[in-house]
């Protein structure tokens, strides 16, 4: 496993303050006299120059130095000069008095503070080639260390892709670089992934909700969005959660994502094989206990399941297809999630309003499942409280698994519940107690040990007898031989543990051992 070591990003630019921190600056007295409140402007170069339309040569993000010596005089042309470097979104203005002001003039110091355009004046005379050749030096500095972390990451990423990681990896790299929760979503806000601090993640996702639509909308706060989509569609975004670094190092962490998840995208990776990785995810951590269920409720409303005054109903479906399952849900208007467990059981954890019938409608999602089939529909009992939810996934796995060892012959309920596999299921249930398994062992242990000695059939042969309520005829027709043969064979097996298979008690105590036994057994 390759661990992503988190390194500060690179600035891309100089705000404001920070240049007003420089010591060459500080020499020069420098007075902040208007726009104090937006010192955090990011400063994309510095420009001298003395004409009074100045405005026109800019691009924008500049920290424009000048003397005023064309502007002296005249205080219109002095409001205009500000006016023109706020619609040209110059970062600044840096006044040097002396030479044409002896102090700020006060035209211009109203028009930067209308403008909110921060201006700032030296009260000791100042060389600004020096000022310009430093900022340049470090803005350049800065802008190739974004470049190399641009392609660092890049790389990394792509590197990723083509050795078949799979998406968590993605995003597991991308917050290692960002220092901060990563969260992928579609375009309905609904959370298809995560990455970044456990507690940090959890704490974005408990108002994920109200957040989320804000998030990108206040990059000044550290929330930072990529859209992800090709081809004119966009199908889902990359969201940065409190990143601490610069914006424009952000933006370019959050895009070099956004690409590499588009390339994922393109070599296999579907958003709604993203969606079904988040369900995965989310049930197997239900099921496995590892994670309280209380901790998972985040995950849950952020992935879009209602969680507030539900009913909840586990099902468990054998030799189920989750995409399918996924379309039936949608079709039929059910809030659910969808996840494929191991051994090729599907899960589906069903939500419905307290006013609804949610036995019903859990019917109704499994008819409408069985069209074409029958596949076996587990469910557990309808739980009120989302602590009790782990349980119930258990319970319909339980369900599930008891009725892969029911006859085929046996007639089974459409949503099979705990109460119809009775014995069996109880049984599988404690397959891995110790007192079962040296129970199963002991009562069969004349069969188990020295197997057969020339009649293999024996163990097979107890068991049909048994399922099929100790009926002769049935059972030498199942074996295909004759009465005589197996009158034979029960004599043996009576012989060879000691018991009387017409005795009740006797036999019903061999069934539930050979029920543990196969259990056990898978």
């Amino acid at each position: 496993m390759t661990v992503t070591t988190a390194v500060p990003a690179p600035e891309t630019a100089l705000s404001v303050r920070q240049i007003l921190a420089l010591e060459r600056v500080v020499a020069g007295e420098p007075e902040v006299v208007a726009g104090a409140g937006q010192l955090d402007r990011p400063v994309r170069w510095v420009h001298v120059a003395e004409a009074a339309d100045v405005g026109v040569m800019l691009s924008g993000g500049e920290m424009v130095l000048t003397t005023g010596v064309l502007l002296a005089g005249d205080v219109r042309i002095q409001t205009e000069y500000i006016r023109s470097l706020d619609r040209a979104e110059a970062a600044a203005v840096v006044l040097g008095l002396g030479r044409a002001f002896p102090a700020p003039p006060e035209s211009m110091r109203r028009a930067a503070e209308r403008c909110g355009m921060p201006m700032v004046v030296l009260h000791r005379p100042f060389p600004f080639a020096e000022l310009t050749e430093e900022v340049q030096s470090r803005l350049v500095r800065r802008k190739f260390a974004a470049v190399s972390l641009s392609e660092a990451v890049r790389t990394a990423l792509t590197g990723l892709i083509t050795t078949g990681a799979p998406l968590q990896r993605l995003l597991d790299e991308i917050a290692g670089h960002s220092a901060c929760p990563v969260i992928l979503t579609n375009l309905a806000h609904r959370v298809l992934a995560t990455a970044g601090e456990r507690s940090a993640v959890d704490d974005v996702l408990r108002d994920w909700e109200r957040i989320a639509r804000q998030a990108g909308g206040n990059e000044g706060d550290g929330w930072i969005r990529a859209d992800i989509g090709g081809r004119g569609e966009q199908w889902g975004r990359l969201v940065l959660c409190g990143y601490r670094g610069d914006i424009e190092t952000g933006r370019l962490l959050a895009d070099r994502g956004a690409e590499a998840l588009v390339l994922h995208r393109m070599l296999g990776g579907t958003v709604a094989a993203w969606e079904e990785q988040s369900a995965q995810s989310l049930l197997t951590d239900l099921v496995s206990g590892v994670v309280p269920a209380r901790q998972l409720l985040p995950r849950a409303r952020a992935a879009g399941l209602p969680v507030n005054r539900r009913t909840f109903v586990p099902l468990v479906v054998r030799d189920g297809d989750a995409p399918q399952l996924g379309r039936i849900l949608r079709l039929l208007g059910l809030s659910g999630l969808v996840a494929e467990l191991a051994d090729g059981y599907t899960a589906v954890l069903l939500s419905f309003a307290r006013d609804q019938d949610a036995d019903a409608l859990a019917a109704h999602f499994a008819a409408r499942l069985c069209t074409g089939g029958r596949p076996v529909v587990a469910a557990a009992a309808p739980r009120t409280a989302w602590d009790d939810v782990p349980a119930g996934v258990s319970e319909a796995l339980h369900v599930a698994e008891a009725v892969a060892d029911t006859p085929a012959d046996q007639d089974l309920p459409m949503l099979v519940r705990l109460r119809d596999v009775r014995l069996r299921g109880l049984v599988r249930l404690l397959r891995d107690d110790p007192h079962v398994q040296s129970f199963a062992e002991r009562e069969l242990d004349g069969l188990l040990c020295g197997g057969g000695d020339g009649d293999p059939d024996l163990l097979p042969v107890l068991r049909t007898y048994l399922a099929t309520g100790r009926n002769k005829s049935r059972t030498a027709q199942l074996h295909h031989v004759s009465r005589p043969a197996l009158y034979r064979r029960l004599e043996a097996i009576e012989a060879r543990l000691g018991v009387d298979l017409d005795d009740f008690e006797q036999a019903a105590s061999l069934h539930i051992a050979l029920l543990a036994h196969d259990a056990q057994r898978g």
